[in-house]
């Protein structure tokens, strides 16, 4: 077989430097795949439990066959994932392995995430197909592993941030709230965020909209779950078309930019607002131009927007694709042309930034 290489000589250094970092990250491909398999299997909090053991007692506590076992825990120890004791030929978990790989809920949690990107590659046909042809791809065409990996990894941000830190920014919010105020969360998913503030604010109403009907059945689920059924509401219906009106709050987390319309879903939210009513938009945290985002965060999200969310959007009427990282300026931008007048950015995160935006 006749290599075909550029004409111009590479510098050695360079290659063999920029070859490991592929091969790194084929590393860190294949410990994504075997990390979410040790999620599943609950092999994770078995080891978190039990402390330092061997495989054949972790295989007896978690159900699994040992032998395969023992190569997942010698390739999980090559990655750095678990530790491996020689002289006692025990496994085990740092309490920082322990938080990332099995705290469910803890912000440094990356299991949802693992779970996002599991889907994808189980749907990679469909992938390359929409990469290729420019079409759309709505987000009931993905696999239900991406469903749930999206909640988990975003849950996390919310129960950290949204009642302590992102409503409080919010001029006069939480006073209307703690009264009794009526609040949309829009693009709501699993209902999380929903949930979440019917239970810090039992004398609101709290009503979860998304286009994606099992998603909807499952917020409910949740909210049944968690006993908030008595203050909020869930309908299957776009970002354009939710009947209700006069609200004091809408919330639109991490969702605008997947939608195909963000203006004309911006201007309904903004008539269905009271007049002194407030929209918290909180979307991924990015810089308005390509070089403040290149680093890790820029890239998660910008091959999160290359798979999800700019297909999602030309799935869509309009089909206008802000991407994952359109950053305040082209948001402003968007929130302006819908008809709001004041625009500003309330808080953020290492991932998130919260505008505040009202008529």
């Amino acid at each position: 077989m006749n290599v075909i290489l550029p004409n111009i000589e590479p510098d050695e250094q360079r290659l063999e430097e920029f070859a490991g970092k592929v091969m790194g990250d084929i590393g860190g491909a294949l410990a994504t795949l075997l990390s979410y398999i040790g999620d599943q299997t609950g092999i994770y909090r078995a080891l978190r439990e039990k402390g330092p053991c061997g495989s054949a007692d972790l295989a007896r506590a978690t159900g699994v066959d040992e032998r395969y076992l023992l190569e997942w825990l010698s390739a999980q120890a090559a990655a750095g994932y678990v530790t491996y004791d020689e002289d006692d030929d025990a496994f085990s978990l740092t309490p920082e392995q322990a938080i990332v790989l099995s705290a469910e809920g803890h912000p440094a949690c990356a299991q949802g995430f693992s779970q996002t990107v599991v889907s994808q590659y189980a749907t990679h046909d469909k992938a390359i197909e929409i990469f290729r042809s420019g079409a759309g791809r709505s987000w009931g065409e993905h696999h239900a592993c991406c469903f749930r990996g999206v909640d988990r990894f975003f849950r996390a941000g919310y129960v950290a941030n949204l009642i302590p830190s992102w409503l409080p920014a919010l001029d006069g919010v939480v006073e209307k709230l703690e009264a009794g105020g009526k609040v949309a969360d829009i693009g709501c998913g699993h209902g999380s965020s929903t949930v979440l503030m019917a239970q810090a604010f039992p004398k609101s109403t709290i009503y979860g909209f998304d286009f994606h009907a099992p998603s909807i059945a499952t917020a409910r689920e949740n909210a049944i779950e968690a006993g908030v059924m008595d203050n909020t509401w869930f309908g299957t219906v776009t970002a354009k078309d939710y009947p209700e009106k006069d609200f004091d709050l809408i919330c639109v987390f991490d969702a605008l930019h997947d939608m195909g319309d963000p203006v004309g879903a911006a201007r309904h939210i903004r008539e269905s607002l009271k007049p002194d009513g407030t929209l918290m938009l909180v979307e991924p945290l990015a810089g308005d131009r390509l070089t403040e985002n290149l680093h890790l965060i820029g890239q998660l999200f910008y091959s999160a927007s290359t798979l999800i969310c700019t297909p999602a959007s030309r799935s869509q009427e309009v089909g206008l694709a802000l991407g994952a990282q359109a950053g305040e300026k082209r948001l402003t931008a968007v929130l302006k042309e819908a008809g709001f007048t004041r625009i500003r950015r309330a808080t953020e995160t290492p991932t998130n930034m919260v505008l505040e935006a009202r008529p």
